[in-house]
């Protein structure tokens, strides 16, 4: 019966979770990009050797930054395929492309190759492939919608994690080039295996037990925009704006977490990195923590709360510099990154709906990108004027306390449209179930 559908051979309530799981595992492949900081110094010796000139460790980091950015540019472009074809074959598209860039990024010979092979095509294939399992989670779960793509999105946080170690072991056995090609090989199979069962639910399926929210006094059930009407509203640019910051002063403290260790908090280059690894946890359990959250609460408060937090990191470090303060506040600035990366998805899903949810999210997340391009530049500049990346943090708390304003005043859900968690006219909160 279409309304009964089994997933996984289970029934929908339950074997939904699997599609979750997958979802996890299909972003822990896609997230392997956060372990690149493996590959700089073999890399440049490599390079160095082969090529004959020195070959620093500034342009070997590049092929990250092309990376990210054609990352952010094709979510937005391969949503509405994901719509016309499925989850399940734009899936594996993107999961061969990524294979595809690692695996021909064995065969560069120049740093410059590395841009083309690795950052251009690895970088389109995780765009396609990254808005799949997080559309997936958002129609199976429109009961516990945050933790459900949470829980899908923590493994693209925890990868580095995993990923660093394999990379780091495989190097010192088999040389930097041989890795790229294993790394080729193994994600582009994870990645097709695991995208064959992803699909979207029956339309009109909801779970059993479960119905949604009566509207309360002046408002309308849930909206379902296109992207072009999503566009036209002002919680679309509340939300993008909160994102960028919140992406913007996380991804800072991911590009400066080691040399702020060693530069500022004092300790040794080792632990510094133990600590990065560290890190990575709390970025990964981020997204399921503030994904649920938002589902209890409105997403605007969620956000409110993340900014609250980083300005509080940011003034903890820059008034006390020192290895607690160091440890507790990249703790909650990594964490906090990933919670905007469960926040807005579900935020976007919560305004405007899910029946072009790809596309306008798609668009949504090109935040993520603006804010990787401006936050390790912003601390570049402030460690090139100032000597120290002591300077960084009251920028990074003046931006928080900009963002806690505009999740206040602009991230609002359009007129008539509850969000998860928010009053309405006469009723208290009701908790999601």
């Amino acid at each position: 019966m279409p309304d009964t559908p089994k997933v996984l051979g289970m029934p929908a309530e339950r074997g939904r979770w699997g599609l979750v799981a997958l979802g996890l595992l299909i972003n822990l492949c896609l997230g392997s990009i956060y372990s690149w900081s493996v590959f700089v110094a073999p890399l440049a010796a490599h390079f160095t050797a082969t090529l004959g000139r020195e070959v620093t460790a500034g342009e070997v980091l590049l092929p990250f930054s092309v990376f990210l950015a054609f990352f952010a540019i094709a979510m937005p472009l391969a949503g509405k395929y994901i719509e016309r074809y499925g989850p399940r074959r734009v899936t594996v598209v993107g999961g061969l492309l990524t294979g595809l860039g690692w695996l021909l990024a064995s065969t560069a010979t120049s740093v410059e190759a590395l841009y083309v092979v690795y950052g251009v095509v690895g970088g389109i294939g995780v765009g396609i492939a990254y808005g799949a399992p997080v559309a997936v989670a958002a129609r199976w779960f429109p009961d516990r919608r945050g933790l459900a793509v949470g829980l899908a999105l923590l493994g693209f946080g925890i990868s580095a994690f995993v990923t660093a170690n394999a990379a780091g072991a495989l190097i010192a056995a088999y040389g930097v080039m041989t890795t790229f090609g294993i790394f080729g090989v193994a994600l582009a199979a994870v990645l097709v295996l695991a995208a064959l069962p992803l699909r979207f639910p029956p339309e009109g399926w909801r779970p059993a037990g479960w119905s949604p929210p009566a509207p309360g006094v002046g408002t309308t059930p849930l909206c379902e925009c296109d992207r072009r009407a999503m566009l036209r509203t002002g919680a679309f640019y509340g939300l993008f704006a909160c994102y960028f910051i919140g992406c913007l002063a996380g991804l800072t403290a991911i590009s400066i977490a080691k040399p702020v260790g060693t530069e500022v908090a004092g300790i040794d280059a080792g632990l510094a990195t133990v600590l990065v690894g560290f890190f990575a946890v709390f970025n990964g359990l981020g997204r399921p923590v503030f994904g649920s959250l938002a589902d209890r609460i409105p997403p605007q408060k969620t956000a409110m709360l993340t900014f609250g937090l980083i300005a509080a990191a940011s003034v903890l470090i820059w008034l006390a510099p020192g290895v607690p303060a160091y440890i507790v506040a990249f703790a909650v600035l990594w964490g906090c990154l990933g919670g905007w990366l469960a926040i807005a998805p579900t935020a976007t899903a919560s305004y405007f709906g899910t029946c072009d949810y790809p596309r306008c999210y798609g668009v949504v997340f090109l935040a993520y990108g603006a804010g990787a391009i401006a936050g390790p530049q912003l601390a570049g500049f402030i460690r090139t004027a100032t000597g120290t990346y002591l300077g960084v943090f009251p920028w990074v708390a003046a931006l928080a306390v900009v963002g806690f304003a505009a999740a206040w005043l602009l991230m609002r859900p359009p007129a008539g449209v509850r969000a998860p968690g928010e009053k309405s006219e006469g009723e208290g909160i009701t908790p999601s179930p």
